[in-house]
């Protein structure tokens, strides 16, 4: 097998592509080879060491891929080879081949494209725990989703969509709110441009609703605030991620004011920590993607040969939905 491996966590120019051999799994592992791996915002900072989980060295990144299973560790019961899944395993993932835990393997249905698979479990299952379990999202809500164009953006806003509410999506480029509108987006604002508590006031005005109900934050930084003043009574403001660097601070009076929640969304301990509800979300996805209620936006794919590049544009915030590396 071949593999880009991280030897020395400084960054993407430290990453190397090698020949490795190609390991057999052990009991509850899968041997998998890779069709296709998406990048995620953390397969950028695991390579610079400034991710919270730090898999001993050397490893190879990758959180997330599809492919064929090619064998079998002992007591694995509910995959065989031949078969295809998406995993979502932390690392291993920038390859031809990995080993993954059987228990994290998801098997697909017939029609499940290996390039959308590898772009799915992330992002969706991120979007509904947020949007579905922790804000408790109604039909005839507004949410408002900042980052709309990115992954789990556009899957916030397709999921809020197929639970009925109405949609604002805020994007950093008029290119990316016209992406957020394709998909379902009701109204779209460019964050780049003005004072953002005026854009999401007059939007709401359109939109025939006083303030946004939820607020989906994978953002953080400068916009979290002024997102935050503009809150519904009763409002739930979704605390996803931080990809724009700084961590917010929040007065804490702003809550107290409008009878607001801050709610944090941290999908990857949720899984652990409830594992059922976690396996009866995913299934309640793959049936809504089964149904075109749902489908991952893929800015592009590229030949796992350049990931490198493919780091480089990523970095560059330039990415609409899902960057899918491919084996061919």
């Amino acid at each position: 097998m071949q593999a880009w491996l991280c030897e020395t966590p400084t960054g993407i120019d430290a990453l190397t592509w090698k020949e490795l051999p190609t390991p057999a799994p052990k009991a509850g592992e899968v041997l998998i080879e890779i069709k296709a791996a998406s990048l995620n915002f953390p397969d950028i900072l695991i390579v610079q060491n400034k991710y919270q989980i730090k898999p001993p060295l050397p490893f190879v990144p990758g959180s997330e891929y599809a492919g064929v299973v090619q064998a079998v560790g002992d007591g694995v019961r509910h995959l065989k080879v031949g078969q295809s899944v998406a995993c979502l395993s932390g690392t291993g993932g920038f390859g031809t081949h990995t080993i993954a835990p059987a228990a994290l393997c998801m098997p697909l249905p017939p029609g499940f494209g290996h390039v959308d698979a590898a772009a799915f479990i992330m992002i969706y299952a991120t979007s509904h725990h947020a949007l579905i379990d922790r804000a408790q999202l109604k039909a005839g809500e507004t949410v408002l989703i900042l980052g709309a164009a990115g992954g789990v953006g556009t899957a916030a806003i397709q999921i809020a969509k197929a639970a009925g509410a109405k949609v604002i999506a805020a994007a950093s480029s008029d290119e990316k709110c016209a992406l957020c509108k394709s998909i379902g987006a009701d109204e779209v604002i460019n964050y780049s441009q003005g004072d953002l508590r005026e854009a999401i006031k007059s939007t709401c005005e359109r939109l025939g609703v006083k303030a946004p109900d939820v607020i989906y934050d994978p953002v953080g930084g400068e916009f979290a605030e002024p997102a935050f003043r503009s809150i519904a009574w009763r409002g739930r403001y979704l605390v996803v991620g931080f990809a724009s660097g700084p961590i917010p601070s929040l007065p804490l009076n702003l809550a107290l004011l409008k009878g607001a929640s801050l709610v944090g969304v941290f999908w990857g301990d949720f899984a652990k920590r409830e594992p059922q509800a976690n396996a009866a979300m995913m299934q309640e996805l793959a049936q809504w993607y089964g149904a075109g209620k749902i489908k991952p936006v893929i800015d592009r794919t590229m030949p796992m040969s350049e990931l490198k590049a493919a780091y480089a544009h990523m970095g560059s915030r330039g990415v609409k939905g899902k960057l899918v590396m491919v084996n061919t």
